[in-house]
């Protein structure tokens, strides 16, 4: 699954120009042109990476890296900067605020596309693996293809990519909505029951047997890889 980026920038050309090229390498891409608007959206779904400029109506860039900062479920959100203040003193101010990396306007596009290729392998390297793999249970990418204990499975389309966020994220518990969000998509409208079916398929496929549910259900919750499959030989 491509990584989610959020382009917080009141420049329409510019964002035109971030959106095109982050478009083309294979990111899933959402603007914002408010600081106060990227906050609220930040609250309901926080993306793989943040780029992020300095200077934004509503709510500067600054306090909005600081709010980032502050909550946990964003305390390690990549985040890069765009400013046209190149000032050591700036740049030192805006890396010290918790941004992750700083470029200063004008810039080189393929540098800056570096950059975020090179914070995501940082932060979420399953992201740009080819091969993922938690306990017995492995998928490759490339061949889309997945195996458990070497036993082919043959997964639908829909099982395949929430198998795939799953790896993503070992351990942690999403709910029917988030999931809808990160596998259906935002504008696909259908209801969170539609979570249980597939998940109660992807579990007939990964279990023909009576081999260990590697899926958690979380009592009001929502689902999660669980913790203790990892430890599976």
């Amino acid at each position: 699954m491509s990584a989610r980026i959020m382009v917080v920038e009141d420049e329409e050309a510019l964002t035109t120009l971030l959106r095109y090229n982050l478009d083309a390498e294979g990111y899933e891409v959402e603007t914002v042109g408010r600081g106060d608007d990227a906050d609220t959206r930040l609250k309901e779904r926080v993306p793989d990476l943040v780029v992020l400029d300095w200077m934004l109506p509503g709510l500067s860039g600054i306090e909005l890296c600081r709010r980032l900062r502050a909550r946990p479920e964003t305390k390690q959100l990549p985040i890069i900067m765009l400013t046209a203040r190149g000032e050591e003193s700036e740049r030192v101010r805006g890396l010290a605020t918790g941004a992750d990396d700083y470029i200063v306007k004008p810039f080189s596009v393929p540098e800056l596309l570096a950059r975020v290729k090179g914070l995501l392998r940082r932060a979420s390297p399953e992201r740009l693996a080819t091969v993922l793999t938690y306990g017995d249970i492995e998928l490759d990418r490339e061949k889309r293809r997945v195996a458990r204990s070497g036993r082919q499975i043959d997964l639908g389309p829909t099982e395949y990519r929430l198998l795939e966020f799953f790896l993503e994220h070992p351990g942690r518990v999403f709910s029917r909505e988030q999931l809808l969000d990160s596998v259906w998509g935002r504008d696909i409208y259908i209801d969170e029951r539609t979570v249980d079916v597939h998940i109660g398929r992807l579990r007939k496929l990964l279990n023909p047997g009576r081999e260990q549910d590697p899926i958690r259900t979380v009592r009001g919750a929502g689902y999660a890889l669980d913790d203790r499959f990892a430890k599976v030989e």
